[in-house]
């Protein structure tokens, strides 16, 4: 039986799911067998595994830098936002239906067996599992029937790595309150505690270690400076997409962040273009005039995306866009949108209808059936170039646009292509990590490749990078002493 560590945060976004991909890398690089693990997990960011469903983006990412294959197990319970109250809920990897937050926070220790089920086909087969919590650690309102945090932690009696974010500030009131307001038996499970993205002299906190350790009786790992090659990493979480864009090129690739959209790490490749300069246009902004390509990215409710769309304006840019010459690439959610009609009778996203689309492609979408999750590989269809992706949608799209299609899938025509053959849809996500075909498609645009760039191997570089500067910066040994068997 594997041994394991939990990583939990005193809050989100305190870089939990980085550090755990950082000891899954550190740790496989020491010969152990690793493999990630979150309980629960809310985002529309995800993956499909080898074994058929899908995953949070993080995990899948984790168990890449554990040198694993990444399967449902590995993030048993995923709820992915279709609305403000309520989430499409997936278990191992298949959708189970939606509910509001309240009937889910109502029902979900129904989900406690499935979660203990797949952590326990982790365990019999690797020698480390490195669980990562859900937001804080300190939510003791959603303390009971626990799924995400102290719930799992007793259930398998896992010692707990607290995180804490000094950049955000008070990162000493939120540790040792994090202890103030956990019941005992939660509490006496946290081992020690490390501090996350230090920017400067990390010895000016030498004094705050000694607070936070004499305050709370637990040793204080290390202080983990700033990785500064973080955003070279595909991020789970939307609120990246809030931030300064990455890519500093002259040609301008426009997208409008969808209220609901999905996988948008699809986007990452094109940031480490020299020619690209990518634009997350933000609601209540216009898409740039001399945006060369615009991308209507994944959704996880395309009627309502749509509506949304349309409120921002955005429909009507991008018919100038198009009359102007401009180029329009449709991803999954975005594809649909392009097409004349988006119909979902069974109320699959929302209420049962039909929206109209935008009409730039020949084609109409029904939702219906079950979600089809598998990964491709296949070829585009102007210059026969390599494509891997995966597929994770529900519903068929069909029209006159699709024979003429943007790839071929085992020899299968896929997605469409106007007449114009500038305005082009697909249900291929992932498509833009396969280099070739990422630099054909933007030299035809007239944007500036680098052709020494391997995306694949960049990101591995940079797990490899991730691993040692935790190596660096904390006690490693002392944090795999505090792993120890489930029930131990």
């Amino acid at each position: 039986m594997a041994r394991v560590l939990m990583v939990m945060g005193t809050g989100s976004d305190v870089g939990k799911s980085l550090i755990v991909a950082g000891l899954c890398r550190a740790f496989a690089n020491r010969g152990l067998s690793v493999a990630p693990f979150k309980p629960q997990n809310m985002s529309n960011n995800a993956a499909v595994t080898t074994d058929g469903g899908e995953i949070g983006r993080a995990q899948a990412l984790q168990a890449l830098a554990a040198r694993k294959a990444s399967v449902t197990a590995m993030n048993p319970v995923l709820l992915k936002p279709e609305k403000d109250t309520g989430s499409q809920v997936v278990v191992r990897g298949k959708r189970v239906g939606s509910m509001s937050a309240r009937t889910y926070f109502a029902e979900r220790s129904r989900f406690m067996p499935d979660v203990v089920d797949a952590f326990a086909e982790l365990a019999a087969d690797v020698d480390l599992v490195i669980v990562e919590g859900a937001g804080s650690a300190s939510e003791v309102n959603l303390r009971e029937d626990d799924l995400a945090n102290f719930g799992f932690a007793q259930a398998v009696d896992a010692p707990v790595l607290l995180v804490g974010d000094i950049h955000r500030g008070g990162v000493i009131a939120s540790i040792v309150g994090t202890f103030a307001v956990l019941e005992k038996s939660d509490a006496d499970l946290i081992v020690g505690t490390l501090i996350n993205k230090f920017f400067g002299d990390s010895s000016l906190f030498d004094a705050g270690r000694e607070i936070i350790e004499g305050r709370t009786g637990r040793p204080c790992f290390g202080v983990v400076p700033h990785f500064d090659k973080a955003n070279r990493l595909p991020a789970e979480d939307v609120l990246a997409l809030e931030a300064d864009n990455a890519s500093s090129g002259d040609m301008v690739i426009a997208v409008p962040r969808f209220a609901r959209i999905a996988n948008f790490d699809d986007l990452d490749p094109l940031k480490r273009e020299p020619g690209v300069k990518l634009v997350i246009v933000q609601p209540g902004e216009a898409l740039p005039r001399d945006a060369k390509l615009v991308i209507l990215p994944g959704s996880k409710a395309t009627r309502a995306d749509l509506d949304f769309l349309r409120l921002q304006g955005w429909d009507i840019d991008l018919a100038a866009h198009i009359r102007a010459g401009g180029h329009v690439l449709g991803i999954c959610g975005g594809y649909q949108m392009l097409g004349q009609s988006v119909a979902d009778p069974e109320g699959i996203e929302g209420r049962p209808g039909e929206t109209v689309g935008l009409g730039h492609l020949d084609v109409t979408t029904r939702l219906e059936g079950q979600k089809q999750l598998r990964l491709e590989r296949a070829v585009d269809a102007v210059a026969g170039l390599a494509l891997s992706g995966y597929h994770m949608h529900m519903g068929v799209t069909t029209g006159g646009d699709t024979r003429r299609p943007f790839a071929m899938v085992d020899g299968a025509p896929e997605g469409a292509r106007a007449g114009n053959g500038r305005v082009m849809g697909t249900y291929l996500h992932g498509l833009f990590a396969a280099d070739d075909f990422r630099r054909d498609f933007l030299a035809r645009l007239g944007i500036a490749t680098d052709p020494l760039l391997d995306f694949d191997a960049d990101i591995d570089a940079t797990l490899d990078a991730l691993g040692a500067h935790l190596e660096a910066h904390l006690d490693l040994d002392a944090i795999l002493a505090l792993a120890r068997e489930p029930g131990a």
